[in-house]
């Protein structure tokens, strides 16, 4: 048996597996994001282990014999959080997470040194956790001072279980301070913000072993002691692994929280002007490049909590055949935007509104404002060397098939749905738990779910949605000049 831990914003998820990959079953622990300030995203990392805790119980509770028979731990977490810790392992203050854009002059000031995008292939990004620590310097300078070890979230869990300081490549690869050509820190980025290696965790593959279990936590879940926990990854690469999103050619459209165009690459390619994230693959000698909008599902949970209608009786409200793009369009930058703006300061809008403009006029212009959002991150790759014949959708959004219907005709490419299955980052997380474990062939276990559905293009709406497309695409600019 392998587990999958898998650390969200709103929640830890635990999946166990079989070695045929069946899964056996899941648990969560829930989280909450604290808020104290506008822009601001934090959350206490005795929070992860609290969940942690919570979900595993979950899957004892149900199947303790299975659980007693782990071999491998995987792990996947939200990127580029900045977990501060001192000499003594203490937390020194509270996480600041991937969605913070406090620190955006910093990410600014670094972006500015050449040497950022040249080494890390990347922009400098207000959510990346380099500016972060730039902010904290100059801001709270008592906590910078006692900073003994810079953890992202998932390897604060690592510390946790097993004792060690270790990170992977692809969950690095985001913090503005990875060689990601060379899958190596780079002192002299380091440097930069005042700090040295030896203040980061030591590096390991995805696949590779990166820790054991502690006894204590082996008996307090029934586990044998010493069971190998895996390098993990970042989420999204988590869910790569997890949907087989591996080789050349391969790209999933994910609608979570945030939004995620996922290509992956067999080479290095970044072009960080495009507001592309170039980052290493969770697997050896591979890298992804992703697109990366910050309010997907997140819109409509923001609508939901406007109307007092939950997302599925907004969605249901739509009706299953897809529209032409209406009269009201949708700006879903609440928290900023990443791919293609890199603009922390600019946020949502509702524009063409008229006495029309029902609730339901309103839900569509959410659903189309992802949509052209996600479209926006298909031009970026596309500029950056990367082509995309077809995509698999994921994530909580792609229950609603006007949705992916409408992201089909949208970016002109059919959108394949999943068998029903978990495919996601826990599942990716156990994959990778399982290969650590095993030294199985990466490609052999990180292999696609069947398809159970292709949702194609409106061929009859392609010509409205590059209208409405046009419009999206100028109204950036006019929004950023006020």
């Amino acid at each position: 048996m392998y587990l999958g831990l898998d650390l969200g914003t709103s929640g830890v998820k635990a999946m166990l597996i079989g070695g045929d990959q069946r899964v056996i079953g899941s648990a969560n622990g829930a989280l909450d994001v604290s808020r104290p300030h506008p822009g601001w995203s934090e959350q206490d990392p005795a929070d992860w282990i609290r969940a942690t805790r919570e979900a595993v119980a979950g899957l004892k509770a149900k199947h303790p014999n299975e659980l007693s028979a782990v071999k491998g731990i995987g792990l996947s977490g939200h990127m580029h959080g900045a977990t501060l810790i001192d000499a003594e392992d203490r937390v020194l203050r509270p996480c600041i997470l991937w969605n913070d854009t406090r620190s955006h002059a910093e990410a600014a000031a670094l972006d500015a040194d050449p040497r950022f995008r040249a080494i890390t292939g990347n922009i400098v990004f207000p959510g990346f956790t380099a500016p972060k620590l730039a902010w904290v310097a100059g801001n709270e300078p008592e906590v910078f001072a006692k900073v003994a070890k810079v953890l992202l979230p998932k390897d604060y869990l690592r510390l946790w279980l097993t004792g060690e300081y270790l990170s992977d490549m692809s969950d690095s690869a985001g913090t503005s301070w990875l060689d990601t050509g060379a899958r190596r820190w780079s002192p002299e980025l380091l440097s930069a913000t005042g700090l040295s290696e030896r203040q980061m965790p030591g590096l390991v593959e995805g696949t590779g072993e990166a820790g054991r279990l502690r006894a204590e936590l082996a008996g307090e879940w029934g586990m044998a002691a010493g069971v190998v926990v895996a390098g993990g990854a970042g989420d999204n690469a988590a869910s790569a692994c997890g949907m087989g999103t591996v080789a050349e050619g391969q790209a999933f459209v994910s609608l979570g929280t945030s939004g995620v165009l996922f290509a992956a690459n067999g080479s290095y390619l970044p072009k960080p002007e495009s507001a592309v994230h170039a980052f290493c693959h969770a697997l050896p000698d591979t890298w992804h490049q992703m697109g990366v909008i910050l309010s997907a599902t997140d819109a409509l949970n923001w609508h939901s909590g406007v109307t007092g209608k939950s997302a599925g009786e907004l969605t249901a409200e739509l009706g299953d055949t897809l529209k032409a793009p209406g009269s009201v369009t949708f700006l879903p930058y609440l928290s900023g935007e990443r791919t293609p703006h890199n603009d922390a300061k600019i946020r949502g809008a509702f524009i063409g509104l008229g006495h029309e403009s029902a609730r339901v006029v309103l839900t569509q212009a959410v659903l189309e404002g992802v949509t052209l959002a996600i479209r926006d991150n298909l031009e970026a790759l596309k500029s950056a060397g990367t082509t995309i014949a077809r995509v698999t959708a994921i994530g909580g959004g792609s229950r609603s098939r006007y949705w992916l219907a409408s992201i089909a005709t949208a970016l002109g490419i059919p959108v394949d749905v999943p068998a029903d299955g978990d495919f996601g980052a826990a599942f990716g997380a156990a994959r990778l738990g399982l290969i650590a474990a095993t030294g199985a062939d990466p490609l052999s276990v990180c292999t696609a779910p069947k398809t159970a559905e292709t949702i194609e293009p409106v061929t009859a709406l392609r010509g409205a949605y590059e209208e409405a497309y046009g419009r999206y695409r100028a109204l950036y600019p006019a929004i950023r000049a006020i």
